[in-house]
C-alpha cells in the first residue's frame, strides 16, 4: 500500500475556474480574445522596432525581447487554458505538464531579469547621459539579454526536475495550468526542501530584480527632481512611467504567488497567476505603445504607406 500511494499519476486533471457550462464558454471566449490581442500587439511592436532605424536603440532592443517573452509566455499557458476550458477532457500528460511548467517558469524568470535591465537602461540614460552610448553598447546589451535567458532557463530546469521527483498522491490539480505552488500540495512527501529552493530562487530572481529596479528608479527620480524646467522633468518622467506601470503589475503579482506561504494557497492564486501569465503579456505592448510617440508615429507612417499603395 505504501508503494501505491507513492506512485505518481501519468496524467493530471486541471480543475480550472469553474465547471458551469455557460461560464466555461464565457471564459473560453475571453481567453481567446486575450491570446489574439497578445500575439497581435507584441508582434506589431517587434515589427515596428525592426522597420524603424531610429528605434534601433538599447531600450527598444530590450523592449523587443520583452515582447518575444510575452508571446512565448502567453503561448505556453493560454492555449492549454482554452482547450481545458472548452473541452470535457481536462487531463494533461506528465510530460506536457513538465514542459509547460518549465517554459512558464523560464519565461517568468527571464522577464524579471529583462525588466531590471530595462530599468538600468533608463537609469544610465537619465542619470549618466554622457556615458550612455559607452555603457549601453551592443555587446553589453546582447550579454545582458542572453544572460537573462540562460540563467532563467537553467534555474527552471532544476526546479522542474526536482518537482517531478516528488511522489504525488492525487492527479487533481486545483489550477488552470501546471505551475509549481499548486503541485506541491499534491505531494505525499514533505516538500520543505522544494519550498526552500522556490523561496530562495524567488528571492534571488524576482526580489533582487525588483530591488534593483526600485533602486534605479530612486536614483532616476532624484535626478529628475533636480531638473529646473517643468517641461524637462515631465519629459524625463514620461520615459519611465510605462516601465514603472509594467514593473508594478508584474512583480506585485509574481511575488504574491511565489513568496506567499504554501499553506495559504487558495482560489485567489488562480486569478493572480492569470494576471502575470496572460493579462500582463497582453497589456505590455498597449502600455508601451500608448505613451510612446515613436512607436505610434511609425505605425501611422506605415498605415499611410499602405493607403497610398492601395489607391495607386
Amino acid at each position: 500500500m505504501e508503494n501505491s500511494t507513492r506512485t505518481s499519476p501519468k496524467r493530471f486533471i486541471l480543475l480550472g475556474f469553474t465547471s458551469i457550462p455557460y461560464l466555461q464558454s464565457l471564459c473560453g471566449i475571453l481567453f481567446v480574445l486575450i491570446y489574439i490581442t497578445t500575439l497581435s500587439g507584441n508582434s506589431l511592436l517587434i515589427i515596428v522596432v525592426r522597420i524603424n532605424e531610429q528605434l534601433q536603440t538599447p531600450m527598444y532592443y530590450f523592449l523587443s525581447n520583452l515582447s518575444m517573452i510575452d508571446i512565448c509566455l502567453s503561448s505556453t499557458v493560454v492555449p492549454r487554458i482554452i482547450i481545458n476550458t472548452l473541452s470535457q477532457d481536462r487531463s494533461v500528460s506528465l510530460l506536457d505538464c513538465a514542459l509547460q511548467m518549465f517554459f512558464h517558469l523560464s519565461l517568468e524568470g527571464t522577464e524579471c531579469f529583462i525588466l531590471a535591465v530595462m530599468a538600468y537602461d533608463r537609469y544610465v540614460a537619465i542619470c549618466q547621459p554622457l556615458h550612455y552610448n559607452k555603457v549601453m553598447n551592443k555587446k553589453f546589451c546582447i550579454c545582458m539579454a542572453s544572460g537573462s535567458w540562460t540563467l532563467a532557463f537553467i534555474s527552471a530546469f532544476i526546479h522542474v526536475f526536482f518537482t517531478f521527483q516528488l511522489p504525488f498522491c492525487t492527479s487533481l490539480v486545483n489550477h488552470l495550468f501546471c505551475e509549481m505552488p499548486p503541485f506541491f500540495r499534491l505531494s505525499c512527501r514533505d516538500t520543505w526542501p522544494n519550498l526552500v529552493a522556490m523561496y530562495s530562487t524567488a528571492s534571488f530572481i524576482a526580489m533582487c530584480s525588483f530591488l534593483l529596479t526600485l533602486f534605479s528608479y530612486v536614483k532616476i527620480i532624484s535626478t529628475i527632481l533636480k531638473i529646473r524646467s517643468t517641461e524637462g522633468r515631465k519629459k524625463s518622467l514620461s520615459t519611465c512611467t510605462s516601465h514603472l506601470t509594467v514593473v508594478s503589475l508584474f512583480f506585485g503579482t509574481i511575488l504574491f504567488m511565489y513568496m506567499s506561504p504554501h499553506s495559504t494557497y487558495s482560489d485567489l492564486d488562480k486569478s493572480v497567476s492569470i494576471i502575470y501569465s496572460a493579462v500582463i503579456p497582453m497589456l505590455n505592448p498597449i502600455i508601451y505603445s500608448i505613451r510612446n510617440k515613436d512607436v505610434k508615429g511609425t505605425i501611422r507612417k506605415e498605415m499611410n504607406k499602405l493607403r497610398v499603395s492601395e489607391k495607386s
